[in-house]
C-alpha cells in the first residue's frame, strides 16, 4: 500500500472512531457503514460497538441482518478463521436456546461457504438446548446452496425431518427444487414441484421462476415456454416481476420488439418493470446496434421518479458505448455514475480509460484516475495503480482539490463515500 493510501486509511479509521465516540448510531446507519466500508476489521469494530450499546427496541431480526452483513464483509477478504471466532462466540450467549438466533449462525456459515461449520452447528442443537423445527432445517438447506454442496440437500431432506420429527414446508421444498435445478436435474425438480403440490403446499412465483430459469439456462427453450403456459395459463400461477425478468434475460440477444412486448404485458398485469427489466432492454438494443434507442431508455431512467440506473445499468451502457468507440460519451456516463455512487466494475473502466488514452483524451483519463483513486476498494487499488502506471496516468493525489473532483463528476461531499 502506498504511503498516501495508508495515511488516508488511518485518517478514515480515526474519523470513524471519533464519530462513534460522540453519539450512538442507529441500526440503519450501522448497516450502511458496514455495507460501504472496505475494512473487515472496521466491520467487526462497528458490529461490536453497536451490540455493546444496543438499543433494546432494536428487533432481533435487524441485529441478525447486521451479523450477516459483517460475515459477508469478512468472507470477501477470506477471513474464515475470524468468521469462525465471531460466530462461535455467539454460542455462549443466553439467546442460543432461541431457534431463530441459532438458525442465523447456520445461515451465516453458509453465506461464508463454511459448510462443515454449518452442519456442526445444526448437530449441536440438542447439546445447546435449542429446539429444532423447519426454521433451522431450512437454514441448513440454504447453507448447502450457498456453499454449493447441492447434493447434500436431498440427503438431509430425506433424513432429518423423520429423524427430528417435523414436516418440510414449502420453503424446504423450494430449496430442494433449487438444488436439483443447480445440479442440472430439472426433470426431478419438476417432479418435486408436483409432489409438494400433492401434499397441499402452494406453488408460488418464486418456485415457478426457479424451474423456469433452469429450463432456459439448460437451453430447453420450448420446454420453458410450455412450462410457462402450463403454470400461468392453465394453473393460474401469478408470475411476478422476477418471473418476467427471467424471460427478458433469456431473450435479450433477440428482437427488441419481443422484450418491449413482454414489458407491455407486465404493465397490463399491473406489474411494473424494474431496473433489471430496463437493463435487459438496453442490452438488447445495444446488441442489435440500436444505440440511439438504448440512449433513450437510459435518459428516461435518469429522469424517472421510479426505477433509477444501478451499477449494472452504468456498466452495460459504458461497455457498449466503448465497444462502439464512443469513449467521450462513455466518460460522461461514468461521471453520472460517480455522482450517484454506482460506479461500473474494474474491467469496464479499464476498457474506458484505455480508449480515452488511445484517442488522446488525457485530461478525461486523468480525471477518471483521480476519481477512482478515491472510489475503488483497497483490494482493487493495486490493479488500478498498475493500469494507470502502464498508461502514463499516475496522478499526484496530494494536489487533488474539490475543483478537480468536481471536474471528474463527483460532489466534494461525496468524494470519500464508497460506491454501493
Amino acid at each position: 500500500m502506498s504511503p498516501y493510501l495508508a495515511l488516508r486509511r488511518a485518517r478514515h479509521l480515526s474519523t470513524v472512531a471519533t464519530a462513534a465516540a460522540i453519539k450512538p448510531i442507529t441500526i440503519s446507519q450501522t448497516k450502511n457503514r458496514i455495507r460501504k466500508g472496505h475494512d473487515p476489521d472496521e466491520a467487526l469494530q462497528i458490529y461490536s460497538s453497536f451490540t455493546a450499546t444496543n438499543d433494546p427496541t432494536t428487533s432481533p431480526a435487524s441485529t441478525r441482518h447486521l451479523q450477516e452483513l459483517t460475515v459477508r464483509r469478512l468472507a470477501k477478504f477470506h477471513r474464515f478463521s475470524d468468521i469462525k471466532d465471531f460466530l462461535e462466540s455467539h454460542k455462549s450467549q443466553p439467546q442460543i436456546t432461541s431457534e431463530p438466533f441459532l438458525a442465523s449462525l447456520i445461515r451465516c456459515y453458509g453465506i461464508a461457504g463454511m459448510f462443515e461449520n454449518a452442519v456442526n452447528t445444526y448437530n449441536e442443537m440438542s447439546d445447546l438446548g435449542t429446539p429444532r423445527s423447519t426454521l433451522s432445517f431450512n437454514s441448513l438447506l440454504s447453507a448447502c446452496i450457498h456453499s454449493k454442496v447441492f447434493d447434500r440437500v436431498p440427503i438431509y431432506f430425506n433424513e432429518f425431518p423423520a429423524k427430528f420429527g417435523f414436516a418440510p414446508d414449502k420453503f424446504s421444498y423450494g430449496i430442494l427444487i433449487k438444488s436439483y435445478c443447480e445440479m442440472g436435474s430439472v426433470e426431478t425438480a419438476m417432479e418435486k414441484l408436483n409432489e409438494m403440490e400433492e401434499k397441499g403446499n402452494e406453488i408460488d412465483a418464486i418456485l415457478f421462476t426457479t424451474i423456469l430459469h433452469a429450463l432456459y439456462r439448460n437451453s430447453k427453450i420450448e420446454e420453458a415456454e410450455k412450462f410457462w403456459d402450463e403454470m400461468v395459463t392453465k394453473k393460474g400461477i401469478k408470475p411476478d416481476v422476477g418471473s418476467y425478468n427471467v424471460r427478458l434475460c433469456h431473450k435479450q440477444s433477440g428482437n427488441p420488439e419481443v422484450l418491449k412486448g413482454l414489458m407491455e404485458e407486465m404493465t397490463k398485469l399491473e406489474l411494473k418493470p424494474d431496473i433489471i427489466s430496463y437493463n435487459y432492454l438496453i442490452t438488447c438494443y445495444c446488441l442489435n446496434g440500436m444505440i440511439d434507442e438504448a440512449k433513450k431508455v437510459y435518459d428516461d431512467l435518469l429522469k424517472s421518479k421510479g426505477s433509477k440506473p444501478n451499477a449494472a445499468t452504468f456498466r452495460t451502457w459504458v461497455f457498449h458505448l466503448c465497444k462502439k468507440g464512443r469513449f467521450t460519451t462513455g466518460y460522461k456516463v461514468f461521471k453520472q455514475s460517480a455522482k450517484v455512487g454506482k460506479i461500473p466494475d474494474f474491467n469496464t473502466l479499464k476498457y474506458l480509460v484505455e480508449g480515452l488514452v488511445k484517442e488522446g483524451n488525457l485530461s478525461e483519463a486523468k480525471a477518471l484516475v483521480r476519481t477512482m483513486n478515491k472510489k475503488f476498494a483497497p483490494e482493487l487499488l493495486k490493479a488500478w495503480e498498475k493500469l494507470a502506471g502502464d498508461l502514463g496516468l499516475i496522478v499526484a493525489e496530494e494536489v487533488v482539490g474539490s475543483g478537480e473532483v468536481e471536474a471528474a463528476g463527483v460532489d466534494p461531499r461525496e468524494a470519500e463515500k464508497v460506491s454501493s
